[in-house]
């Protein structure tokens, strides 16, 4: 650890070698006279209050502030002199570097090894709005942003409690970018928190590149066979709240709007904020044909296949097909172009504009699905049946979640094409097998609190229960059961 130099010259010198200056344009230096004795500022351009240095700066050259003409002691120069709340001392370059890279400026002042840092930090950002993907029809309506500060302070405003943590780590030997960990002190898991903290401190990577989903990958290294994630991630305030006040830790990583939740179970993927902004009971039979929506989403195109290709009496009995059914090859090839082809409708409105996205998805759906019947690319049919399944898959609170579990329906399509009803058996045993094995931190079950089994829990996630009923304390205590 390289220590200051009590010469001011000196310090002036390495930080032109440790920092691009003057090459650099957004890194700027002031000369400055304190009295009689010199000094010297380094700060970011941008990431810098103006007006408060400008008020600092003339508050440390007002001769009424050196009557004695030079500074003694730079601590109480410090207290006395600067009326700016965020100050402290430092003696180290590293925790210089770190600190100027990430928004507070450094003054030397010569004769001291030691400098004063201010934290006159301001971050350009975005507006504190709804996140698009967790949307609720009534309830609060703001959400994170990539600012870690005011993600921290939106989480304060909501939980008041003197025990709420935000334990700041840096992670990325290039990038240094900040990670917090934030849990409430006497209900988050110490030993998952430990080793959490560890596994932050130990991670060798250059930079987290994009945010919250290198952090995932990270902690947790999957196979290509686990397309469920092992993260639950919300944009939401609100929602990151009530797992903090459950005894979770949130992963609050800068330049990223999306907060990490552990540890992570399946059911909390089914959970949606709406459900809590209506009655119970409403939101009871909301979460009901959540619940249902999965095994449709996942089960009814590879049922349909089956059941069309290799058992057409059964097919003509259900009436699955209006008109005469076509062989088993062309129907494969329907389904499989049909599925493709309502992802390209998917991924393509979400990448454009919103004013055009509606528009485009409705236009471009009838016209391409109407030519498609009529070229013989499709049937009716599936049409219908596909456009079941994507609605199911909408209606997932979780996008990642919903992705996984096409990967797994497009799996059990080629499986069952390819080898019947023992192709459809084989198929769903593998997703089965891929699902219970998905890998979680801290070695958490991923069916948790059905695997092993905790019913006050497992009721709370499968039934929305008034709040009086429901309250932490009498659920939860550590994620474990009591």
């Amino acid at each position: 650890m390289t220590k200051l130099s009590s010469h001011l010259e000196e310090n002036i010198t390495y930080a032109k070698e440790l920092f691009p200056i003057p090459k650099s344009f957004d890194i700027i230096t002031r000369e400055l006279y304190l009295g009689e004795t010199k000094g010297y500022w380094i700060g970011i351009n941008g990431m810098c209050r103006t007006d408060v240095l400008q008020q600092i700066f003339s508050d440390l050259q007002n001769p009424l502030y050196m009557l004695d003409h030079t500074v003694e002691e730079i601590q109480r120069y410090m207290n006395t002199r600067l009326g700016y709340a965020q100050t402290s001392l430092t003696d180290n370059w590293e925790d210089i570097t770190r600190n100027v890279l990430s928004g507070p400026s450094v003054l030397f002042i010569d004769g001291f090894d030691r400098a004063i840092l201010l934290d006159v930090r301001t971050y350009p950002t975005r507006g504190i709005e709804e996140p698009d993907t967790e949307q609720v029809t009534s309830g609060a309506r703001d959400g994170f942003v990539e600012t870690m500060l005011f993600n921290a302070n939106l989480i304060r405003r909501r939980i008041r409690a003197p025990r709420l943590t935000f334990e700041i780590l840096s992670v990325g030997s290039v990038s240094k970018t900040d990670v917090a960990l934030a849990y409430i002190d006497g209900l988050a898991d110490e030993n998952l928190l430990n080793l959490l903290r560890d596994r932050l401190k130990q991670l060798q990577v250059t930079s987290l590149t994009l945010g919250t989903k290198s952090l995932e990958e990270l902690l947790v290294p999957k196979k290509w066979f686990h397309p469920l994630p092992s993260f639950h991630m919300t944009q939401r305030p609100d929602t990151a709240c009530s797992y903090l006040t459950e005894g979770h830790i949130a992963v609050i990583v800068d330049n990223s709007p999306a907060v990490m939740l552990i540890p992570c179970s399946i059911f909390y993927f089914t959970q949606s904020s709406e459900d809590y902004y209506k009655s119970p009971t409403v939101g009871t039979y909301f979460r009901a044909v959540r619940f249902l929506c999965i095994p449709v989403n996942l089960l009814l195109m590879p049922v349909f296949l089956l059941i069309t290709v290799y058992y057409p009496q059964l097919s003509d009995k259900l009436g699955l097909l209006s008109t005469q059914s076509p062989p088993g090859p062309t129907i494969i090839f329907y389904v499989i172009a049909v599925e493709l082809l309502l992802d390209l409708f998917k991924y393509s409105t979400s990448l454009n504009s919103g004013r055009f996205s509606g528009s485009l998805a409705i236009v471009g759906g009838l016209i391409i699905g109407d030519i498609a019947v009529d070229l013989h690319w499709a049937s009716v049919e599936i049409l219908f049946y596909a456009a079941i399944t994507l609605l199911t898959s909408m209606s997932l609170a979780s996008i990642d979640f919903a992705d996984g579990l096409r990967i797994f329906r497009m799996f059990l399509v080629i499986t069952t094409a390819i080898g019947g009803i023992w192709g459809f058996v084989i198929g769903l045993a593998l997703v089965f097998l891929s699902t219970i094995t998905t890998p979680t931190f801290g070695q958490q079950s991923y069916f948790w609190p059905l695997i092993p089994f905790h019913w006050n829990a497992l009721k709370t996630l499968l039934f929305r229960y008034p709040a009086f009923k429901a309250q932490p304390s009498k659920v939860w205590r550590h994620g474990k059961q009591e």
